[in-house]
């Protein structure tokens, strides 16, 4: 770990004196934590487009040493990442320092936008994620990665948006692809089983109260025990006050488990819902491995 847990004390009064703390419970742009990105790791491919809709845009960063972490001649793991936002907020421009943190260590990493609500519903922006992951795929060559290691990444609700395409079948499929067209999928502080919904703006997106029971990432594990799903890695906060890490994230680990998915799961300490993925963030490192993790994931060798 580049960071040690020991500095933290330290490293939360730094924190608070930049306001960086409270900017991050609150979900701000995160401006702050994105002027501290540094520019020598990567270089990034800004407004991409893999879609027709003014949404269906991304961001790509690309390691600033060609095949760094993954072996010499060997095509870099490519990352396609969702971020979270109750499906009605958020924009790439944000996670600026997500594409840095997974760039750095060799992994080609693309920030997608996606539409969201009031303008869509459930499952448009699973549609635009599909079609995100089908894009990434096709362009891996041109960026020095392998498209045999694709992933799905997503942090609260974009990591929802992963579990949907690595679990159901019906919207990688629209594009050709299976969810077994992934190496794998992560997802952080994801809510994979959160029927009846009680946010208003979660009650929007996905039509409450008729949602049907397999809009849920659970519901395709549990009665689809012989489906072959990708590896996953799930982390979350073990204090989430927002998505309940033990009815999402232990209990679809343990699914996967039963029917032999591959899965690793972790509960953090010292993070929240929002600072654990702030945590790929170089000054906020040190709250927890969530960067070293993921990378560890996805830079593993396939079989």
């Amino acid at each position: 770990m580049s960071q040690s847990h020991r500095s933290f004390p330290a490293r939360r009064r730094w924190l608070a004196m930049l306001g960086l703390a409270p900017l991050l419970q609150a979900c701000s742009p995160l401006r702050l934590i994105n002027a501290t990105v540094p520019g020598r790791t990567h270089t990034v491919l800004a407004d991409q487009a893999y879609g027709s809709a003014p949404r269906q845009m991304a961001d790509v960063y690309l390691p600033a040493a060609a095949g760094l972490h993954s072996g010499p001649g060997r095509p870099a793991p490519l990352a396609v990442f969702f971020y979270g936002g109750s499906w009605s907020s958020g924009q790439r421009s944000d996670y600026r320092f997500v594409g840095e943190a997974l760039a750095s260590r060799g992994v080609v990493t693309v920030v997608a936008d996606y539409r969201l609500s009031p303008e869509v519903r459930y499952p448009v922006f699973l549609q635009d994620c599909a079609l995100a992951v089908r894009w990434a795929r096709d362009h891996a060559p041109r960026w020095g990665a392998s498209a045999r290691r694709v992933f799905a990444v997503g942090h609260s609700a974009g990591a929802y948006n992963a579990a949907m395409l690595a679990l159901d079948p019906r919207w990688l499929g629209a594009q050709n692809l299976s969810p077994d067209s992934l190496a794998g999928w992560v997802g952080l502080a994801g809510p994979y089983d959160f029927l009846p919904i009680g946010i208003p703006e979660v009650q929007v997106a996905f039509g409450w109260p008729d949602t049907p029971p397999d809009s849920q990432p659970l519901h395709h594990v549990v009665t689809q025990p012989d489906r072959v799903a990708p590896p996953a890695l799930l982390l979350a906060a073990r204090s989430d006050l927002l998505v309940n890490p033990v009815r999402n994230t232990v209990s679809l680990a343990q699914a996967l488990q039963a029917r032999g998915t591959p899965v690793q799961h972790q509960l953090l300490d010292r993070v929240s819902h929002t600072t654990l993925i702030g945590a790929m963030a170089a000054p906020l490192r040190g709250l927890a491995p969530v960067r070293e993790r993921v990378t560890e994931f996805l830079l593993a060798p396939s079989g």
